[in-house]
């Protein structure tokens, strides 16, 4: 019984941390740093009282709101965001070379 508590003491604990870390995406620069200190700071208490699991996943946390950020800062780079539109203006191109060439093929096909 008592390792059944446990096991859903855990986890509620991992479900609770997966939904914090969902529900508290930065939206900017500042944000994203002051998440990380807090984590940092959580990290650090966590080392202090003997929490390996729980340091272990604030560290996972932790990294990926550094992967999320950086990502978030990309996206608002101006050469980045060119970039995805000269890539989204090339894929158009194709399809509408596919959709003249089909169009061609109809109307050789009705000519027949």
């Amino acid at each position: 019984m008592r390792l059944k508590t446990g096991l859903l003491a855990i986890t509620l604990l991992l479900a609770a941390n997966a939904s914090f870390a969902q529900a508290a995406e930065p939206a900017d620069a500042a944000s994203c740093k002051a998440e990380e200190a807090s984590l940092d700071q959580d990290i650090a208490q966590a080392r202090a009282r003997g929490q390996m699991l729980r340091r272990r996943q604030l560290s996972d946390a932790l990294v990926a709101l550094q992967a999320h950020c950086e990502a978030m800062m990309a996206a608002k780079d101006p050469a980045t965001q060119i970039k995805r539109q000269e890539q989204e203006v090339q894929q158009l191109r194709l399809e509408l070379e596919r959709a003249e060439a089909q169009l061609r093929k109809l109307k050789a096909a009705q000519k027949s």
